[in-house]
């Protein structure tokens, strides 16, 4: 039986982040907390690029121009929808997710969904930093074993 758990280790990787500018006072708390996990598992900061876009839904794309420039060993999209009083909430939500998960199937690299879908602010403070852990550490920590996982597959001819 072959088994594969994972290898975390981020020397010598080239991690790119889109990042969402539109609810800042979360994104950056996501953002922060992927540097600092990337920093903890040997990415070095010069390897890590940020690219800020308005919102949510520019992710997919700025995340698809960075892979197509192959010089990233994965990538982490962050950002955070929070409900509303109208359905753009949904639309928001469905087509980040379809957009992102689509470049993560057909890409070249890992592509981390970290965009926070909450009902409200306090939710997503929660899950930026607060007693729900911090999605962006949580993303950063997956591409790596992502990474890993890729590495694994083309060494052993799978």
């Amino acid at each position: 039986m072959n088994e594969y758990s994972g290898t975390i280790m981020g020397n010598n990787k080239k991690i790119g982040i889109v990042v969402s500018d539109f609810n800042e006072l979360v994104t950056s708390k996501l953002l922060n907390g992927a540097i600092n996990e990337l920093k903890k598992f040997g990415v070095s900061i010069a390897s890590i690029s940020v690219v800020h876009v308005p919102g949510a839904l520019e992710l997919p794309r700025a995340a698809r121009i960075l892979e197509q420039t192959s010089q990233f060993d994965g990538l982490l999209a962050l950002g955070s929808v929070i409900r509303g009083e109208t359905s753009h909430y949904d639309y928001v939500c469905s087509e980040t997710a379809r957009g992102l998960t689509q470049l993560s199937l057909n890409g070249s690299i890992p592509v981390m969904f970290g965009v926070l879908t909450t009902d409200n602010l306090e939710q997503a403070i929660n899950r930026s930093g607060g007693k729900g852990g911090n999605k962006g550490s949580e993303c950063a920590q997956g591409v790596l074993q992502m990474i890993g996982f890729d590495e694994w597959v083309k060494e052993a001819n799978i």
